[in-house]
């Protein structure tokens, strides 16, 4: 069952970019499909049977809201997608908080998400307008979080699923930065739309254990 919902999240991913040129409404039904999948896919794998499991669950499920957000048009519609994504990265916070953190890890993320952070910011808010600049950078900071403390829970679990599904996800986000407030374009989400299904597979799948 969770191998069957894996494989109908990523061919419903494909026939999501597919349609997107031609269809909005084929095309929101087939992305709902695929955010549905990755649930399903931590549900089958046990995820609710320990806490970890639980907040990743919950994070997949604010996920799930802001992508059926996101594929509507205009600010409010984007600005609910972009607390939804946040809360749900509060919920990867907390999961992996949970699951536990080494100092070492953590140091070596922070490392990482400050260099990170300093890169992205001059690239991406001087495109951001005085409304957006206050929730993109509120956005900016729990995301930087939520990468800090996989790598934090990769030093103390040693599961290389959380860590790439989050650095996946991180990276994913990028080019709906990019898509949005830099160089609007189909690439965008030809390259984005798959890092951001496999970086949720992977940790619905790391959430079952």
């Amino acid at each position: 069952m969770g191998w069957l919902a894996a494989f109908v999240t990523v061919a419903a991913t494909a026939l999501t970019l597919v349609l997107e040129p031609t269809s909005t409404e084929r095309s929101r039904l087939t992305k709902m499909v695929a955010s549905t999948g990755f649930i399903v896919v931590a549900v089958v794998a046990g995820a609710l049977d320990t806490a970890f499991g639980t907040f990743v669950v919950v994070g997949l499920i604010l996920s799930w809201i802001g992508d059926l957000l996101l594929t509507y048009h205009g600010e409010r519609a984007f600005l609910l997608g972009l607390l939804s994504f946040l809360l749900g990265h509060v919920a990867y916070v907390v999961a992996f908080a949970v699951r536990g953190q080494s100092p070492g890890w953590l140091i070596a993320g922070l490392l990482v998400t400050g260099a990170l952070a300093i890169g992205i910011s001059p690239w991406l808010l001087p495109h951001v307008g005085d409304a957006m600049r206050a929730p993109v950078i509120a956005y900016m900071v729990v995301i930087s979080a939520m990468l800090l403390t996989a790598a934090g829970t990769q030093g103390s679990a040693m599961d290389w699923r959380i860590l790439m599904g989050a650095g996946l996800f991180y990276v994913s986000d990028i080019y709906v930065a990019r898509n949005r407030f830099v160089t609007p374009g189909r690439i965008n989400r030809l390259v984005g739309l798959p890092l951001y299904y496999a970086g949720q597979l992977l940790l619905a799948w790391a959430a079952g254990g």
